[in-house]
């Protein structure tokens, strides 16, 4: 018997995938880069902070930049594999504001001045990706859609 299927998904949430770290990424998202107010906005206890700041730092997500020598302190900037979670974090906010909250805390503007609603598309036709216009091709040696090969 196989291990359970391989996922990008999975892998994805062992690094992101726990509360206080999608938290963390959300308050950079939303410009707030030290420490302190990071674990202000998140109510995170700083030891929990400290480790999952640690480890966005190890997986590439986020970088450490100084901004005091005396005493030495950090903020917390996004990378290019930071910025690319920050859509996975508005469409997470938007299905949230669909299906749990009445009133959304924090309502995100796009530069056109509408109320932002983020929608995935394919990037070869611009048509929106939809369960019904989607069709997954498994490319994990002994495994298809519905699981692994049986031998």
């Amino acid at each position: 018997m196989k291990g359970p299927r391989p996922c990008s998904i999975a892998d994805t949430l062992a690094l992101v995938g726990e509360k206080y770290a999608l938290l963390v990424l959300r308050e950079v998202f939303l410009g707030v880069r030290r420490f302190d107010r990071i674990a202000r906005n998140t109510g995170a206890p700083r030891d929990i902070l400290t480790t999952r700041l640690r480890r966005l730092v190890e997986a590439g997500i986020l970088e450490k930049v100084p901004y005091s020598e005396r005493p030495r302190r950090f903020e917390y900037h996004p990378t290019d594999a930071g910025r690319d979670l920050h859509p996975v974090l508005l469409t997470l906010m938007a299905w949230g504001d669909r299906h749990l909250n009445d009133e959304p805390p924090t309502v995100v503007e796009h530069s056109c001045g509408a109320r932002l609603s983020p929608v995935v598309v394919c990037g070869a036709c611009g048509e929106e990706a939809r369960g019904d216009s989607l069709t997954p091709h498994v490319r994990a040696p002994g495994w298809t859609t519905a699981g692994p090969v049986e031998t």
